[in-house]
């Protein structure tokens, strides 16, 4: 079983790729994840990737492609995987889908979580996360009992460079760009469930599992 999540940053994708990937038992694979992993690690794919990250933009493909073709070679990926930000073009979508039929598999179904880009301006611009435990807040949705500190770790927050006002907006600009085209070429393979992702994340993951349920995928 294989499913790719696609959303604008903002959206909700990660949590909720994270949870179908539960509910379905297959790993979850954050391109973010990998990358930043390899920041951390000090990799040479991750230094190359580290300055396009801190700017926004898209990690270039000669990167991001044999990261992530590698992490799905890996045993546990055999049952399936839940994609989480890869792939973002179409250069990378193809990518997958020649790795995928070298070993007679395929893209089962993309869901596309829509929200409007004023709502993902809002959401990413007061977002925060804890540099020891990586727990999100949300300036507005979900602030901290103590600014400044996470409720569960005691940790600093701390804004990622992607996150800032201006960073923001370049990210989406390069995402309409880029990956919104992904849509239409997962629509035409008739693959794509396009799922509305404003309101709560119960809400947005109950729409989700119903129409996964509806393609007889996820009970």
């Amino acid at each position: 079983m294989y499913i790719i999540f696609l959303g604008a940053p903002g959206a909700g994708k990660g949590t909720q790729a994270a949870y179908v990937a539960q509910k379905l038992n297959l790993v979850h694979i954050a391109s973010g994840d990998l990358l930043r992993q390899a920041i951390e690690q000090g990799t040479e794919l991750g230094m190359q990737a580290r300055s396009y990250m801190e700017k926004g933009v898209l990690v270039p493909d000669p990167i991001s492609i044999p990261m992530v073709l590698e992490r799905i070679s890996a045993p546990e990926c055999e049952p399936g995987v839940i994609f989480d930000g890869f792939p973002r073009n179409l250069q990378q979508a193809e990518a997958l889908d020649k790795a995928l039929a070298q070993q007679a598999k395929a893209i089962d179904k993309v869901v596309y979580i829509k929200v409007c880009e004023e709502e993902l301006i809002k959401r990413l611009s007061g977002r925060w996360i804890c540099r020891n435990c990586q727990m999100p807040y949300h300036t507005i949705n979900s602030p901290p009992k103590v600014w400044g500190k996470c409720d569960k770790c005691g940790g600093e927050l701390y804004q990622r460079p992607d996150d800032t006002a201006e960073a923001v907006k370049k990210r989406l600009e390069v995402y309409f760009a880029q990956t919104a085209p992904l849509i239409d070429y997962y629509s035409q393979a008739g693959k794509l469930l396009e799922i509305d992702g404003e309101g709560g994340v119960d809400e947005v993951g109950k729409r989700i599992v119903a129409a996964l349920h509806g393609e007889r995928i996820c009970s």
